[in-house]
């Protein structure tokens, strides 16, 4: 037999708990958020990121105390710490702010399969080699020899690094962020802003410039276009890694201005600034 909505039990209704509409709402399927709770939520895992880094500093600072670590050692920390604190934000926001499964910001077992993992370090190395081999065909780049050192130890120390960067980053601009926005302003929007994020973010980097602001800009929505099309911040990290991977450990190059230690070889530009 039919009942209502709210159920029905010896005569009585049973009602749902109310929700808060402001800060909760359904998948990007549904009816879509305003502008303001869309801002709303956006600023609300941004600070909920910052007290995250302070929180999760301090912790490591104690258990590190008076160690001052080497330069690796401390840019391993640095980008790991960042990784945690993203994780706790994101969960945090997903619990107890902005209710939701996990898969709505591409972070559920489906996102990792492999096969989706393989496809975004495919796309995400690709992309980036084959721009470089043409560089290297046309004389714009140049390998020449570096100093003595093996670069087996680099590679696999700088490919922790880099997986470790590459993946805080992800969920940082790409993970829930991106769904909010998405949310909200649309998909093509949602790239926009978190590129622009992105961009800015690498600000800070030594040796940066406006065409290297533009350029990590540009791979931001490249980033975001597989985030979106894949529903993987995994495939997204996959891309990210490998597009790092192919000019750092690769190419022995700079990325996004900051150069890693280059044992053997390194790429240097000798084409137009432009």
């Amino acid at each position: 037999r039919g009942r209502s909505r709210q159920g029905h039990r010896g005569g009585g209704c049973v009602r749902a708990p109310e929700r808060n509409d402001f800060l909760t709402a359904e998948s990007a399927t549904e009816t879509p958020r305003s502008l303001g709770r869309t801002i709303a939520l956006a600023v609300a895992f941004l600070l909920l990121l910052i007290v995250a880094e302070v929180a999760v500093a301090v912790v490591a600072g104690k258990l590190v105390g008076a160690t001052r670590p080497g330069t690796e050692s401390a840019m391993l920390l640095q980008v790991s710490l960042q990784l945690v604190a993203a994780v706790l934000a994101t969960a945090i926001m997903l619990r107890s702010v902005d209710v939701r499964p996990w898969g709505d910001v591409g972070m559920d077992r489906n996102a990792v399969r492999p096969r989706l993992l393989l496809e975004g370090w495919l796309m995400g190395g690709l992309a980036i080699g084959v721009a470089c081999a043409a560089l290297l065909a046309a004389g714009w780049l140049r390998i020449v020899p570096g100093p003595e050192g093996s670069s087996l130890s680099a590679a696999l120390s700088l490919t922790v690094f880099l997986i470790v960067a590459a993946l805080g980053e992800e969920l940082i601009s790409r993970g829930y962020l991106l769904t909010a926005l998405r949310d909200g302003l649309g998909g093509g929007a949602a790239v926009g802003v978190t590129s622009l994020l992105f961009g800015a973010a690498h600000l800070r980097n030594a040796g940066v410039t406006v065409q290297s602001f533009c350029i990590v800009t540009l791979a931001g929505v490249f980033l975001g276009a597989i985030r979106l099309t894949f529903r993987s911040v995994y495939a997204s990290s996959a891309a990210h890694v490998a597009w790092n991977w192919m000019l750092a450990v690769a190419f022995h190059a700079s990325v996004s201005g900051m150069r890693f230690e280059a044992p053997d070889y390194r790429t240097v530009e000798q084409g137009p600034d432009w």
